[in-house]
């Protein structure tokens, strides 16, 4: 607009006796007014540092060694000052390889699917979801076989307190059964020093806990994660046994990393660039596909093969 003015009156400025030389400094000033204008337009724009990144905020490590024992899909956050996790995801579809019978009951199978939340903080470790297992029926027998979803929460040791490992389960009721293509939401936040609350729901139901943590403490750093999983039982730390079991079908909705930002608890997506991205114990065993709107509110698709 500047410049179409400054054309449009260089006939009123000549007229009034102004030589080249002052024509020329004359532009010059007004390209320098212009540049300035936009430099001042540029910085006034604010970027979202819930959406993106925030100022002071870690970048996730761009690989982490694999734990031996089960094939996995993680999703790990950098250690920073995050609070705790959440997500909606579709629970996946189950093919059992038919030949990996367990010997010590033949109504399951060596493999069990599961999909999690969790983290680590001061160096212990919790997983906190929904794992593939037994039910009570409505005659009130446990089932020989695995039938349903049912949430667990495991943390490892704390030394520095004696706090001891433990695994457990929600209780074994019709209302914390989950199943194959339910969709659920799942949250695990640090709610006071030693203190993790968790929650799932979906389809109607819901479970929610508060699980003791030492570890995970208001003023430290910590990691989160999301897991897809098919475990192997008996088999932690130890190289995956072959199988042509898979899970397909599991879909992330969404996923979201709770931190304290100007004062107020935000959920920040957990996009590819927050993430360390783990397929274990080999890429090939995996099939992850995401769109630009998907990984917009950390979502994706995931395939679990045994057989590739």
């Amino acid at each position: 607009m500047i410049i179409l003015e400054f054309k449009y009156n260089y006939k009123l400025i000549k007229s009034r006796c102004l030589n080249f030389n002052s024509l020329i400094i004359l532009f010059l000033f007004l390209n320098i007014l212009i540049g300035c204008v936009k430099k001042e337009n540029s910085l006034t724009l604010v970027s979202d540092p819930i959406s993106t990144f925030f100022s002071e905020e870690v970048l996730p490590d761009i690989t982490s060694p694999c734990f031996n024992g089960s094939y996995y899909r993680k999703a790990m956050s950098s250690q920073d000052v995050w609070l705790g996790i959440t997500g909606t995801v579709i629970l996946p579809s189950i093919y059992f390889d038919p030949a990996r019978i367990n010997p010590s009951n033949t109504a399951q199978y060596l493999d069990n699917p599961s999909v999690y939340l969790g983290g680590t903080a001061n160096g212990q470790e919790t997983d906190i979801g929904m794992t593939w297992e037994v039910i009570i029926d409505a005659n009130g027998n446990v089932t020989p076989d695995r039938r349903a979803f049912r949430p667990f929460l495991r943390r490892s040791a704390y030394p520095l307190t004696n706090q001891v490992a433990i695994y457990t389960n929600a209780p074994a009721q019709a209302n914390y059964y989950w199943y194959q293509g339910d969709t659920v939401t799942m949250s695990v936040m640090v709610t006071s020093n030693g203190i993790i609350h968790f929650i799932v729901k979906g389809e109607g139901k819901q479970y929610e806990c508060d699980f003791s943590a030492d570890g995970y403490q208001l003023s430290s750093p910590m990691i989160f994660k999301r897991v897809n999983a098919i475990d192997q039982v008996s088999n932690e730390g130890k190289p995956v046994q072959p199988t042509k079991t898979k899970v397909t079908g599991s879909k992330w909705l969404c996923t979201y990393l709770y931190r304290m930002y100007n004062g107020s608890i935000v959920k920040a997506p957990m996009h590819q660039t927050r993430f360390t991205d783990m397929r274990c114990p080999d890429p090939k065993y995996f099939i992850i596909s995401t769109t630009v709107d998907q990984d917009k509110v950390g979502g994706e698709s995931i395939v679990i093969d045994g057989g590739r």
